[in-house]
């Protein structure tokens, strides 16, 4: 049994920093409100640098991480396929381009942001990146599924956990640092004592 770090070990097929970070550039570059159902497409369905299950265990583990998760993300993958040049590469494409676009919007803010029409396309673009984020939980939750077999006590392990964690971060509003020191600590440990019985 691998560990979630262990998920991205270091790929034979190697790429060049430069390829990387064209592609986390247009990352972050389409990602207004929001990379992660960008990046699912572009590391998952179309480079295939990933399959659905591995982002799904970097994603875990780059939440629990300080810092952005696609920063996170971008790390492990970038140092998975070039190294420590990699990782940089991939963290400076989602940086670089939108730290200016940023600068720029705020400029533009502050001369039109009272327009009644700007507050609307605001609006609008929250909605959209809402149904994007749904679509990519949807994406990933379907390939978990499809791979997991409802007899083992594992995989029920792991559906109650996600319950129990919608449950409290969806429903009742809990802060996500108490839900992770609740949750991370009784998932561990049943899944510790199900090792025995687990494949």
């Amino acid at each position: 049994m691998h560990s979630q770090a262990g998920a991205l070990t270091q790929r034979t097929d190697q790429l060049s920093p430069a390829a990387i970070f064209v592609v986390f550039s247009r990352l972050a570059l389409m990602g207004f409100g929001g990379v992660m159902p960008f990046a699912y497409r572009a590391l998952v369905e179309q480079h295939k640098w990933l399959t659905a299950e591995e982002f799904a265990k970097c994603m875990a583990l780059s939440q629990m991480l300080p810092g952005p998760t696609v920063c996170n993300v971008g790390l492990m993958v970038g140092n998975r396929y070039a190294g420590i040049a990699g990782a940089l590469a991939a963290v400076g494409g989602l940086i670089i381009g939108p730290f200016f676009i940023v600068i720029g919007l705020g400029v533009l803010y502050q001369q039109f942001g009272d327009l009644a029409v700007m507050r609307r396309a605001i609006g609008g673009m929250a909605a959209v990146a809402a149904g994007l984020i749904l679509a990519t939980a949807a994406k990933m939750a379907m390939a978990m599924f499809a791979k997991a077999r409802w007899r083992r006590q594992h995989d029920q392990l792991k559906l109650l956990m996600m319950v129990l964690a919608f449950i409290a971060l969806g429903l009742l509003k809990w802060p996500l640092a108490l839900v992770f020191c609740v949750l991370a600590p009784l998932g561990t440990a049943a899944s510790y004592l199900l090792g025995d019985r687990h494949e």
